[in-house]
């Protein structure tokens, strides 16, 4: 097998795994914040559910640029490894936090040490022929995105039996134990760039937003994470009203809600991916940001936990040409020497669109309705659509588009 192929196999099932651990404790951030802390305010609840979720980010989003560039000098793979093994520690001493401050500080820490996203990213964007990068990417994210939400069917199941505590501990040792996988499976051959080729972070920072494409996705990037997080701490909530008196399994339920718009972008997102390839990625993006900013909408109105299921599994088929199709327009507009940079600046604006949804959503929840989040959130993904169009479609009707930097 190619080697290239085999290092995105091998990342896809590791990642997985990453991101089911990550995430089966964290959409019940107001649930654990009730049970654990004793913080009873509905108010304060999602307040703080807000504000911890975003913690991650925030740091995240700072160091961001500094991880990318030392990517591109010393190798992907070494920052794959350095933020597993890191995270692997915070996460798993996170089931030991005794309030709600030194929870935010552990998640502010996790954030600085974290990373394994973008480097595992640009480790795939750097080695796949760039025919094939619109599939490739649609299959990194793919299983990134199912792990992400299917981690919450199987963390709902665990929190009956072990607590949400526990899982923590869990949730470290999965990320060890992938992290390990990727230490002796997937292989770079990387080639340190020449002097003159080294830049400076400043430097880094002029020469891309220099370019005309890459500020537009990067500002994509942060209206698709605002509007797909802004409901996630209050989602345990919104089910947990749907079921009413009968709300004694909300950890599952939301579980399952999760999980059906997982099942839905495993599928989607390949398949997605290839019509990229085909038929131009920025088509992609355009449609499916229109096609989820419309079933955000009835999202709203529902008054059964079956009904909530059935569209966010439909959003998943959606949601499954998003990213995907921003890495992919990423790589088509950089050149190899400079990938993990750029991947960088972009998670830092995954990581401010992150931030900014959990706790704008938390806030709305609180002071508005929950409904309102996700009247919000259809708002942002329209506009983002008409941006996209602006800048990919309208503008290109009367110019050719740059070749980037």
């Amino acid at each position: 097998m190619e080697t290239w192929r085999r290092n995105l196999y091998v990342l896809c099932g590791c990642l997985f795994f990453c991101m089911l651990a990550m995430s089966m404790v964290m959409p019940f951030l107001p649930l654990f914040i009730q049970q654990d802390f004793g913080v009873e305010d509905p108010h304060e609840v999602t307040m703080w559910a807000g504000i911890i979720f975003g913690a991650n980010f925030l740091t995240a989003g700072l160091v961001s640029p500094i991880w990318g560039n030392l990517a591109d000098k010393h190798g992907r793979k070494i920052m794959i490894l350095r933020s597993g093994y890191f995270m692997s520690i915070t996460v798993a001493l996170t089931g030991f936090a005794g309030s709600l401050w030194q929870l935010l500080g552990l998640r502010l820490i996790n954030g600085l040490v974290g990373g394994i996203i973008p480097a595992s990213t640009a480790l795939v964007a750097s080695s796949v022929p760039k025919e094939k990068i619109g599939w490739a990417q649609g299959l990194l994210q793919s299983f990134i995105t199912a792990g992400t939400i299917m981690g919450p069917l199987f963390g709902g199941i665990m929190a009956d039996y072990i607590g949400f505590r526990m899982i923590f501990v869990v949730t470290g040792s999965l990320l060890f134990v992938s992290t390990l996988v990727i230490t002796f499976t997937v292989h770079e051959k990387f080639t340190p760039p020449e002097k003159q080729e080294r830049s400076s972070l400043r430097e880094d920072f002029q020469l891309i937003f220099s370019s005309k494409e890459l500020p537009t996705l990067f500002f994509v990037t942060v209206m698709i994470q605002f509007a797909l997080l802004s409901i996630m701490p209050v989602l345990p909530i919104y089910i947990s009203q749907l079921l009413g008196h009968e709300g004694t399994k909300v950890a599952l339920w939301a579980g399952i809600v999760q999980a059906a718009m997982g099942v839905a972008n495993v599928f989607a997102a390949p398949r997605l991916g290839q019509l990229g390839d085909r038929y131009g990625s920025q088509k992609v993006l355009l449609g499916s940001l229109v096609v989820a900013g419309l079933l955000f909408i009835p999202q709203g109105f529902v008054g059964a936990v079956w009904q909530l299921i059935l569209l966010r599994f439909l959003l998943g088929l959606s949601l499954g040409g998003l990213l995907p199709s921003v890495n992919a327009l990423l790589r088509r507009a950089t050149p190899t020497h400079m990938v993990s940079r750029v991947y960088g600046y972009n998670n830092s604006f995954v990581s401010i669109g992150s931030m900014l949804g959990p706790m704008i959503g938390g806030f709305v929840a609180g002071y508005i309705s929950i409904s309102g989040v996700f009247w919000m959130t259809s708002a942002f993904l329209l506009i983002n659509a008409g941006w996209v169009y602006y800048s990919f479609f309208r503008k290109r009707s009367v110019q050719e588009p740059e070749a980037g930097i």
